[in-house]
Formats: C-alpha cells, structure tokens, sequence
C-alpha cells in the first residue's frame, strides 16, 4: 500500500511512502500520476482543484486551494490556506450513538478511603511555589530510604509559580495544585510552601476544601528551623499510611483515561489517533470514562464534537468552550489557525483543520458528557471535554488533574516527556517506534503495514490493563517526571 484515500469523499489521498515525481500510483481504482515528489505522510490531489474550492480529508474541509490544483499535485502549505475564523453562531443538530457495551474486564488498583481508585500508590511532595522547589528535592532523595516494595514511588514535583501572580491566573494554580494533591494516584501527600507567597497554604486550603489528614500534610518553611529534616519525617509517616494500601481488583469501570496528541504527523489521524478512538469507547463500553482536551486542536472539527452532545446543555458549554478559547487567542493578538508547529508540518499536516480533524478522532465515537473547566475534576461517567491549550505538557498535566489516572499520548514525531500519571506513548508510525524504542510504548504504526484494527485495539486494551494493574510501566516512568506545567493566563508582577 503507497497511498490512502480516507474516506470516499475526501479530494486528496496521504502517501504511506514516500513517492516520485512521475510515479504513477492507483487510489481505489483510479490511476494518478505525480506532478510532484510527495513525502510520506503527505497529500496529493485526486482531482484538479479550482483556486477557492475547498480541500477534502476526513470527509471534511480542511482548507481551500489558494491557487489551481492539478490532479496528482501536492498538497500542502503552498497552496493550501484554513479556512477558520473567529467566534461562530452554532446550531445543535444532534447526532450520536451510544458506543456498544463491553464485556467488564478488571485490573489491580488502589481503592482509597473517599471511593477514588488509583494505579499507582505514591508518595508526593508538591510545592506551592517554585521558591521551594530545591527544597522538596532534598525532601524527596532524603525520603527514598521510606519506600517499601508495596510504594510505586516517592516523587517531588517542580515549578515556577505560586507567587507574583494576581486574580483568575493565581487561582488556576491553585486549583492545579488542589487538583494534584487529590489525586488517587498519590497515596500521601507533602505540600511545602515558603510562607509568604501569594497562593500560600491558608490561600491553598481555600480552595482544596476538605481532606484526608492522613493523607494530606502541610509544611511551612519559612516556620521551620530545618525544613528538610522536618519534611523528611512528615514523609516517613507517610510512607507508613501509603503501605497499608495493597492492588485490589478493581472493575474497568473505575477508570479514566486522558486523551492527547503531540508532535502529530500525518499518519497520527490515520492509526494512532483511531486507535485511541477505539481503546475509548471501550473502556466507556465497559462504564468507565475518559477526557478530551487541546481545545485549539478542536477548531475545524468543533461542530464534529458538538452534534455529539448528550444535551443542548452540554452542547451550549462546548459552544463556550470553543469562543472562549478563540477569545483568548485574540485577546493577545494571535490568528486562531496559527497551530500546527513546524514538526506538524513537516510531517505532512497542512492546516488547524487538518490537524484538528486527525486530533478530535481519539474522543471515539461517544456521546459527549461533560464540559469541564481547567483543573475541574470530573464528574460523570463517559467522554469529557477539559479546557487547556493544546501544549503537551500543559495539557497532559491537566488532564492528570481534572482525575486522569493515565494519559494516552499518540505521536508521530516521538517525546519523551512524562507527567505525574502513567503516560503512553503511542507512535502513528513504526519507523519512530523503531527509532525510539526508550520513548515509545505502543506502536499503532502497524495499522499502515496490515494489522487488523479490532486486533490491535484488544492488544492495546490488555496492555493499558496491565499498566492499570502495575504489571509493567511507561518508558516515561522510568524517565524523569518532576517537572509541572500549569496553565498561566494573566499578569506576573
């Protein structure tokens, strides 16, 4: 197979490999031959295009030619342009299905005291300003000694916020930092904070409420005589609470996935990115749940997403959802279709549409639940959408936070990045795969050489199984994952 035509409508087919100028190749029965060199991952056309005719992929528009488009041309920012805009009136004309139920599968989890399950039980030190940051570093290697074989891990966590910032920008830190702190995967948790910043730990128990004091300890260090000697003991009696949890089976019900993208190519909307379709429709066959977000990344396919509300409730709030983070592009000066990245380009996607329509296919087929603001922890069973911007790790750790006990990360030019969950790297093509083997967990990439989509979909599912259940880990766990990012909108003084 050189080349995919996606859907039978679609103006434009993707090249598997790279092809030749002159090359003639067949794309479902028709012969097409090369007016261009056409790299893998790349479009060409299957039909002459007239300048201002839009450009069909995915059986949608992803643009339209700038200028005329002979048949067997490439297709690509040359000739391509978006055709995106600002806020839009939209209408609810709803059209979902429910997704097929599963049979229930279960994995080995951790079953906490407020009816939470996590995958992984460990110990956090989290900072509430990046003034302490080396400080829960010399908590965390002075802890190590604490951790017992029933304890995944004892992790300290950076960043650069916490002070000097004002209104709704300090408040999303701390809902951030709420939002880790009660987070199932963590069976105990440090907060250490300077004392005199402006989200402080009185300001922070505002907004996390209430919480386990087992679980939850706080530590000021401006009131300490030695802090690291008095943060290092708050974690040895915090490993004691920690190892009393033990893996129970657990139903697949209880999980959530978080869904995410980067480093997209051409392919990632062609293997990786369906295949996390599929893997989340069946975990919420099976009643469990999982997010959405990269809200930029939604642009072009929003209407796909909004039809698929449950209720014209849900429908209005992604309506929001979607002005409201075009309102903000605008509010500092930026064009609402200047997404794709230079690696997003150069491995063949062409527009925000383009990529927007790749992107949106990990949410599945489900109907459309919830629509959760940053930081804001989930609330019902299915497929929420989360507002964050579409950078990896923002929107990765924002996905953690709103209660994603693992994040699913297709890629097609590879990272190596790793969030305070579980993340899966899921390449869109095996030459990455086989690139990068110390970064990449699962290779969808196979979908390209002819393995069966379900196959590959139950294969994925038993390994994110298996990962649930702490049989094995993700290349990024054994990487390092200590570095936060927090969505910041606002003035720092």
């Amino acid at each position: 197979m050189k080349c995919i035509k996606i859907h039978n409508s679609d103006s434009v087919a993707v090249a598997v490999e790279p092809l030749k100028v002159g090359e003639t190749v067949t794309v479902n029965g028709q012969q097409i031959t090369l007016l261009s060199d056409i790299p893998a991952g790349h479009k060409f056309a299957l039909k002459d295009i007239l300048e201002g005719e839009n450009i069909i992929k995915y059986a949608y528009p992803i643009g339209h030619a700038k200028a005329d488009i002979k048949r067997g041309e490439h297709i690509h920012t040359h000739n391509t342009k978006s055709n995106l805009a600002g806020v839009l009136d939209y209408e609810y004309t709803p059209n979902f299905k429910e997704v097929k139920k599963q049979k229930p599968l279960t994995f080995k989890g951790y079953k906490r005291p407020n009816g939470k399950v996590g995958i992984r039980n460990e110990i956090w030190i989290i900072p509430t300003v990046g003034c302490v940051n080396s400080i829960v570093r010399e908590i965390e290697n002075k802890s190590q000694k604490y951790k017992t074989d029933n304890i995944d891990g004892i992790y300290s966590y950076n960043h650069p916020y916490g002070c000097s910032q004002l209104g709704d920008d300090m408040n999303m830190t701390l809902k951030y930092l709420s939002g880790l702190i009660n987070h199932p995967n963590a069976a105990g948790v440090l907060v250490v904070g300077l004392g005199c910043e402006n989200g402080n730990i009185e300001e922070l128990k505002k907004v996390l409420g209430n919480y386990d004091e087992n679980r939850v300890k706080f530590l000021v260090a401006q009131d300490s005589e030695d802090e690291i000697l008095d943060g290092t003991k708050i974690v040895e009696s915090l490993a004691k609470y920690a190892d009393t949890f033990k893996r129970e089976t657990c139903p697949a019900s209880e999980l959530v996935i978080g869904l995410k993208c980067g480093g997209s190519d051409g392919f990632s909307g062609i293997t990786a990115n369906p295949l996390l379709g599929s893997l989340s429709d069946r975990i919420i066959g099976m009643g469990g749940s999982a997010i959405l977000t990269e809200v930029p990344e939604m642009f072009g396919a929003e209407t796909i997403l909004m039809n698929r509300c449950r209720t014209e409730t849900e429908f209005n709030k992604t309506v929001d959802l979607i002005n409201n983070f075009k309102k903000y592009f605008k509010r500092y000066g930026e064009k609402v279709d200047e997404n794709p990245s230079p690696g997003n380009k150069a491995g063949g996607i062409t527009t925000l549409e383009d990529k927007s329509l790749g992107c949106t296919q990990k949410g599945g087929t489900a109907p459309v639940e919830d629509v959760l603001d940053y930081a804001e922890e989930i609330k019902r069973k299915g497929l929420s959408l989360l507002r964050a911007p579409g950078n990896d790790l923002v929107a990765a750790n924002a996905l953690a936070v709103s209660g994603a006990q693992l994040i699913l990360f297709t890629t097609g030019r590879g990272t190596p990045f790793g969030c305070p969950v579980p993340t899966v790297k899921v390449s869109s093509n095996s030459a990455l795969a086989a690139k990068k083997k110390g970064w990449i967990d699962f290779n969808a990439g196979r979908l390209l050489e002819g393995s069966d989509f379900d196959a590959l979909t139950e294969e994925f599912l038993d390994y994110i199984i298996a990962l649930a259940s702490g049989e094995i880990k993700t290349h990024s766990e054994l990487l390092d994952k200590h570095e936060l990012a927090i969505f910041k909108d606002g003035v720092t003084l």
